[in-house]
C-alpha cells in the first residue's frame, strides 16, 4: 500500500467454498470473533458442509459491510504482546430478515440446513428474564402468533420448523450461543411456547423431534470501533469494513445433543463435547458475567471507561477478588477437572489485559435482562445459606442508580435496556432512597418477588452508601484498601 493511497478492499479468496449448514441469527461482533473460528476449524481438520449463512433480525448494517468483501473479515487476536490476524471466510451470505423474512424462512426450511446457531442477546427471545418463561404479551410474540411472516428470534424458529414439518423433513438442531443459565432449556421452552399457541400438534412435533443442546461460550469480544478499523488496516494492509478483535483466550462447551448428530467435528477446534453443561455455565455466568457486570456498573460511576482500567484502580481489584472468593465461587459447584480459584485467577488476568478495550458502558447494556442469571442467582444462593453478600448487592444497588440516567457527577448516562424508560421514571418519582429502591425490587421482570423481599434491606443499604460516598468510596470502605 504506497502512503496516501487508500487499501485495498479485503476480498474472499478463491479458495473452494464448502456447501451451507448453518444458519446463525444475530449475526455480531461475538459469533464472528468465537463460533464462527470455530466452525472453520473444524472444516479444516475434518471436512464436511457447514459453510454459514447470517441473518440480521433487523438492521442490514452487517450485511452492507460483509458482502462487498465477499463476506469474508479480519479477525483479530489482541495479546499482551501484540496482534495476530487472520482472515475468515465461512460465512456465505448475509441475510436482512426485516427486508425479506421469505428468504430466510426459505433457508431456514432447506433441509441442507441442519444446525441454527443464535446470538440475539437475552433481550432477543422474548422471554421474562426472572422466569424464563415466552412473553405472550411482548408485541414481537403477538405478531408472531398472527402472522405468517415473522420479527422475532422465536418467530423464525417456530415458523421454520413448522414449514419443515409440513415438507416432511428432519428438525434442525437450536444451538443458542447466548449468555442464558440453561440457554437451550430456556429456548427450549420459548420455543415450545410459540409452537403451541400457533398449532398444538407442531409443538408436539418439536418437542419430540427437536433437540435444543445448552452451551457454554466464553472470549472477551469488544465493540468494534472506527480507531480499531483504521489500525487493522494498518495491520493487514486491506482495507475491512467490520473487522473483530477478541482476547486469546476461547471456550465452548456444547451439550452432544443433535439432531441426528448432524454437526461438524467440534471436538477437533477445541470444543467441549459433554452430557450436561449446566455447572460450566453457572460457573461462567456467575463468576465472569456476574462480575463483569459488577465492575461495570460501579466502574462506569467512579468515571472509569474500561474493564482493564477499572480492575487497574487497588479498590476495584481487591473488590473483585472479594466477590469471587467469598460471594460467588462458595455458591458454585465445581465443573468437573476444573479449580474455581485458579479460573479465578485467569479471569483477572483476562480483565486486566490492556489490549482489550472492553466498555464500562458496553457491558453495562440491558442489565434488566442480565442480572437475573448474572448475579441474582448468586444472591438467592447465598441468602439460602445464610452467607451475606454485600458486594454483589452493592453491584445491584450501582445498576439501580444506573438506571437513574445521571451518573454521581450529574452527568447524563445513555441508558441501553429494554425497560429503560419504565426504570427511568420509577428512579424520577422519588428522590428518597429507600422507596426508589422498594419500587425498583417491585419490576417482577427482573425481580422474583420472594427474593426481591429479602433483598430490600441490603440493597437499600447499598445504595445509601453509593449516595453517601460514591462507588469508589463505597469499595474503599467494603475491601479496606487505603485510598
Amino acid at each position: 500500500m504506497e502512503a496516501g493511497l487508500p487499501a485495498e478492499r479485503l476480498s474472499r479468496s478463491t479458495a473452494p467454498r464448502p456447501g451451507v449448514g448453518i444458519v446463525h441469527l444475530g449475526l455480531g461482533a461475538f459469533f464472528r470473533a468465537h463460533g464462527a473460528i470455530y466452525v472453520t476449524e473444524a472444516m479444516a481438520a475434518s471436512g464436511g458442509d457447514w459453510g454459514i449463512v447470517g441473518v440480521s433480525l433487523k438492521s442490514p448494517t452487517m450485511r452492507d459491510a460483509l458482502k462487498p468483501q465477499g463476506c469474508a473479515y479480519t479477525a483479530v487476536e489482541l495479546g499482551p504482546s501484540g496482534e495476530t490476524a487472520q482472515t475468515i471466510e465461512v460465512i456465505e451470505d448475509v441475510l436482512v430478515a426485516r427486508e425479506d423474512p421469505e428468504a430466510v424462512l426459505d433457508l431456514m426450511a432447506d433441509p441442507r440446513i441442519r444446525i441454527v446457531t443464535l446470538t440475539v442477546t437475552e433481550k432477543g427471545y422474548c422471554h421474562e428474564p426472572a422466569t424464563g418463561a415466552l412473553n405472550l404479551a411482548h408485541p414481537d410474540i403477538v405478531h408472531d402468533i398472527a402472522e405468517p411472516l415473522p420479527v422475532s428470534a422465536p418467530g423464525f424458529l417456530v415458523r421454520a420448523l413448522q414449514r419443515r414439518k409440513k415438507a416432511g423433513h428432519r428438525p434442525f438442531t437450536v444451538l443458542t450461543c447466548d449468555n442464558l443459565p440453561e440457554n437451550g432449556r430456556v429456548v427450549r421452552g420459548v420455543v415450545l411456547a410459540l409452537a403451541r399457541a400457533i398449532d398444538p400438534g407442531l409443538a408436539d412435533w418439536i418437542e419430540r423431534e427437536g433437540r435444543f443442546p445448552s452451551t457454554m461460550v466464553d472470549r472477551i469480544v469488544p465493540a468494534t470501533t472506527d480507531a480499531d478499523i483504521a489500525r487493522v488496516e494498518q495491520l493487514t494492509g486491506r482495507h475491512d469494513a467490520l473487522p473483530v478483535l477478541h482476547e486469546p483466550f476461547r471456550q465452548w462447551v456444547v451439550e452432544d445433543n443433535f439432531v441426528d448428530g448432524a454437526r461438524p467435528d467440534l471436538a477437533a477446534a477445541g470444543v467441549e463435547l459433554v452430557e450436561d453443561v449446566t455447572p460450566f455455565e453457572h460457573m461462567k455466568l456467575r463468576m465472569l458475567n456476574g462480575t463483569h457486570s459488577s465492575l461495570a456498573y460501579l466502574g462506569y460511576l467512579a468515571g472509569h471507561e474500561t474493564i482493564s482500567e477499572t480492575v487497574a484502580d487497588p479498590a476495584f481489584a481487591a473488590y473483585v477478588k472479594g466477590l469471587w472468593r467469598d460471594e460467588i465461587i462458595p455458591a458454585l459447584e465445581a465443573p468437573p477437572g476444573v479449580d474455581l480459584a485458579a479460573y479465578a485467577d485467569a479471569l483477572f488476568k483476562r480483565y486486566a489485559n490492556p489490549a482489550i478495550r472492553h466498555r464500562t458502558w458496553q457491558i453495562a447494556m440491558d442489565g434488566s435482562q442480565k442480572l437475573p442469571q448474572r448475579i441474582l442467582g448468586t444472591l438467592a444462593t447465598n441468602l439460602d445459606a445464610g452467607r451475606p453478600s454485600p458486594g454483589l448487592c452493592l453491584a445491584v444497588a450501582a445498576w439501580m442508580r444506573y438506571v437513574g440516567g445521571t451518573d454521581e457527577k450529574g452527568e447524563p448516562i445513555d441508558v441501553r435496556d429494554p425497560l429503560a424508560a419504565r426504570l427511568k421514571a420509577l428512579c424520577d418519582a422519588t428522590d428518597d432512597p429507600d422507596t426508589r429502591v422498594r419500587s425498583l425490587l417491585a419490576v417482577e421482570d427482573v425481580f422474583p418477588p420472594a427474593l426481591a423481599d429479602r433483598l430490600a434491606g441490603p440493597i437499600i443499604a447499598a445504595y445509601r452508601k453509593l449516595r453517601a460516598v460514591g462507588a469508589r468510596g463505597a469499595l474503599l470502605e467494603l475491601t479496606g484498601v487505603a485510598s
